[in-house]
């Protein structure tokens, strides 16, 4: 018999590098400092810092609990058909032409990241060009997920450090030197990590460009409702590209905007040109889904389809939502306005500007380890922090550290 010590079949596995996000929690988890701040994480977060569970989707669950003619069966490969029909219709609107013309096809998927996942490979089998273009800078897990979907990935100036602000020329001038009928990923709002968001004319200006070029839009909507707090000026820029009658994808996500993380709720769309093409690309996308993780779980897209089916709860939540994107503008203005009291050098008004959960601060690597370590603050080295992580109460906290970190470190 071999010894305990014999070697592993295993043993030229290397320890892979932590996750640059979670590996930001793996470090303020460890940090026992009374006053360690983590602004790492995409999570909402309360006044008191506590994660939170929106009252309308607690109402769902319990209504859900309480039938006892509900089962645990499989749901379809496709999902939950009501879940299915809800999602299509808020983000491309209840009167979509493309809905009403049974032009778009939506698949229940694993949040955001599943939705993008499958998407991705969708493409990689049945697209004529498997090259797509992403934003620079971008979530950390798009070049991952589109790489190991087969596509080759490639990118396009989005972000100027200068401005801090669009590099709307640098994006006009990298779309329209892409290959004819490449796919483009488009952050629908809330641009992760940046912030930063195209104008309503802008958009106009990059749909016309994409349209031309004959280039394929891939949404990823993670923030609708989340950015501005309506869930209809957040969808615009999905509607404008739905409404010229060509083709695009969409992935969404109920993380965020009901708070639904652990439950991964998400939905693939795919507006197509006719219904035809409709019902051969979504049973394309099954043999996509089967060999993946065969369907989609019951219990998240159940609350989803609930809160969005029923007028009253529906309306609860837009007001919920709303309160959360509130909060998180009112952060905005309150560091911003923190670092104008401490007469902190630079523009700071970009925190105000930008929209979302996130803010790109502008601190580099240097200033955001100095934080860490003179402040115990925790955020990706790229200077992004979650806005959601912040209260009035630990704003000061934060305005110190970065003011600090200007002044002393280069």
């Amino acid at each position: 018999m071999e010894s305990q010590g014999s070697c592993s079949v295993f043993d030229h596995v290397v320890r892979a590098p932590e996750d640059p996000i979670l590996g930001v929690t793996v470090a303020y988890n460890k940090d026992q400092s009374p006053i360690k701040l983590n602004l790492g994480v995409g999570a909402y977060r309360t006044e008191e810092g506590k994660p939170l569970v929106l009252n309308v989707v607690r109402q769902a669950e319990q209504t859900l609990v309480n039938d006892k003619s509900r089962v645990k069966e499989y749901l379809p490969i496709v999902g939950l058909a009501e879940f299915n029909k809800q999602s299509a219709k808020l983000i491309f609107g209840s009167d979509s032409p493309a809905i009403q013309e049974n032009r778009v096809t939506t698949v229940q998927c694993l949040s955001g990241t599943g939705s993008l996942r499958v998407g991705g490979e969708f493409l990689a089998w049945h697209y004529l060009e498997r090259t797509i273009y992403i934003p620079v800078p971008t979530w950390g897990n798009h070049p991952k997920v589109f790489t190991l979907a087969g596509l080759s990935v490639k990118t396009y100036r989005y972000y100027d450090p200068a401005t801090r602000g669009l590099d709307f020329q640098g994006m006009l001038e990298d779309l329209n030197s892409a290959p004819a009928g490449a796919i483009v990923l488009l952050h629908a709002c809330a641009h992760n990590p940046t912030g930063v968001d195209p104008t309503l004319e802008q958009w106009e200006q990059i749909r016309q460009l994409i349209r031309l070029k004959g280039l394929l839009p891939f949404f990823d909507s993670a923030y609708q409702g989340f950015a501005s707090g309506s869930l209809d000026s957040d969808a615009q820029s999905v509607r404008i590209f739905v409404a010229d009658g060509g083709e695009c994808l969409v992935a969404q996500s109920y993380a965020k905007n009901m708070g639904l993380y652990g439950e991964r709720v998400g939905a693939l769309s795919i507006v197509c040109k006719n219904a035809d093409v409709a019902g051969r690309v979504e049973s394309q996308l099954k043999l996509v889904i089967r060999p993946m993780y065969s369907n989609p779980p019951i219990h998240g897209a159940s609350i989803v389809a609930m809160i969005l089916r029923d007028r009253d709860m529906y309306n609860e939540w837009t007001i919920e939502l709303k309160g959360m994107a509130d909060r998180i503008i009112s952060m905005r203005h309150q560091l911003f306005e923190a670092l104008l009291a401490r007469g902190t050098p630079g523009d700071w008004s970009h925190i105000i500007k930008q929209i979302g959960m996130f803010t790109f601060t502008g601190l580099n690597s240097e200033q955001v380890a100095f934080m860490t370590r003179e402040y115990h603050i925790y955020m990706t080295s790229d200077g992004r922090i979650s806005m959601a992580g912040l209260s009035s109460t630990t704003v000061p906290h934060l305005a110190d550290a970065i003011h600090a970190a200007v002044t002393r470190v280069a």
